[in-house]
């Protein structure tokens, strides 16, 4: 929580307790300069495909902007405020729904065999980073 706090202040950055457990599994909170994932597909500390940045790009942005935080922060709320809603989903949306839609695009709260097993795993990372940040 302290961590959270102080990052907040320093780089202005305000994420959410699930921004902050997505960070955590994605780059153990990265902060600049963060390795590209998934076979040089994602970039920056929240590991954002181009696909997904390219899904809520504004006019100006480029991709590589995505290597800062506040501007990963940013594209994560814009995603969010796309694919999970309650109206595409047909029922409130959870932590978990956002989570799977995060890194499995837009289908994942709906994926089946080997994703849906890869998005059961990567929720259980998320799922206990939140779980030790309330205590």
């Amino acid at each position: 929580m302290f961590s959270t706090l102080f990052l907040s202040f320093v780089l202005g950055a305000n994420p959410t307790p699930l921004q902050s457990a997505v960070w955590e599994v994605e780059t153990g909170r990265c902060e600049s300069s963060c390795p590209a994932g998934d076979n040089g597909n994602a970039i920056g500390p929240l590991q954002i495909w181009e696909c997904a940045f390219i899904d809520v790009q504004r006019e100006g942005e480029v991709y590589s902007d995505c290597e800062d935080l506040d501007f990963s922060l940013e594209v994560f709320q814009r995603y969010m405020k796309r694919y999970a809603t309650e109206k595409r989903l047909g029922r409130p949306v959870t932590d978990e729904d956002r989570a799977r839609i995060w890194n499995g695009g837009p289908r994942g709260v709906w994926a089946k065999g080997k994703k849906k097993i890869k998005l059961d795993k990567y929720w259980a990372k998320v799922k206990n980073v939140l779980g030790n940040s309330n205590n």
